[in-house]
């Protein structure tokens, strides 16, 4: 059985939800962990977790941050890349303005973290676990812009893996479908027709319980294995962790 204690490990986006789910997870399997998120404090607050303050879509916040992190953890195994935003529109009306914010903080924040997590591991090799989303895949409605940005986070993984392959390092997704908090306020915010209606999709759609999956029971026991020695010889692939909702082909 491997075991992910003593691993070195940055999760972004780990204020809150998913990411913030995951890395209580690996701090309570014994890893030493630094938590990246626009929504912390200027300056590392010291810990297990550590947290710091960084913007995704900042090539100069990214790298700062990032060699903080390293040091502070004395090295890195692991970054697990959570961070990103979903916001909804139709496709007609998507303006500039949130395309491109959209693609900054999505594609480009995968690529500066990726970026930056590279300097340090292509000695050593390790691991980098991107959020990846069904929407990338399959497509979502009202959600084209996000939709896009998961494509480009795809195909930018893919790629990478090939690239980066030779350091051993590898790369790999996680397409999620877990219930969180902003799942919860979103679902506060719907009419008694709107959650029935969402309700029934997903039992149609999801085989496994129809509904969203648990963080620590459903989400965390894939990350913990993609973040370990045990998925050295695993790159390039997309893991969805959704009741069965996205099957690859």
């Amino acid at each position: 059985m491997q075991t992910i204690a003593g691993s070195r490990i940055i999760v972004t986006g780990s204020a809150s939800g998913m990411g913030a789910a995951v890395m209580a997870g690996l701090v309570a399997s014994g890893a030493r962990v630094v938590g990246l998120d626009l929504g912390y404090g200027a300056g590392m607050a010291p810990g297990n977790p550590a947290v710091a303050r960084c913007d995704v879509s900042d090539k100069a916040s990214v790298d700062a941050t990032f060699d903080a992190a390293v040091a502070h953890l004395g090295g890195l195994d692991t970054l697990i890349h959570a961070a990103g935003i979903a916001p909804g529109a139709p496709a007609e009306s998507i303006d500039v303005d949130d395309w491109d914010r959209v693609f900054a903080v999505n594609a480009r924040g995968t690529m500066l973290t990726n970026q930056a997590a590279f300097r340090h591991l292509r000695d050593a090799g390790g691991r980098i676990i991107n959020f990846a989303s069904g929407a990338g895949v399959s497509g979502l409605t009202n959600k084209a812009h996000y939709s896009a940005t998961k494509g480009a986070v795809i195909a930018w993984t893919r790629t990478a893996a090939k690239e980066w392959g030779r350091y051993g390092i590898t790369l790999n997704m996680i397409a999620p479908a877990i219930s969180t908090p902003m799942y919860a306020q979103t679902r506060a915010s719907m009419s008694a027709d709107q959650l029935a209606a969402l309700d029934a999709r997903l039992a149609a759609d999801m085989p496994i319980d129809g509904r969203l999956g648990d963080a620590d029971r459903d989400l965390l026991p894939l990350m913990l294995f993609l973040s370990g020695d045990g998925a050295r010889f695993i790159t390039g692939q997309i893991f969805p962790v959704d009741g069965g909702l996205l099957m690859v082909r």
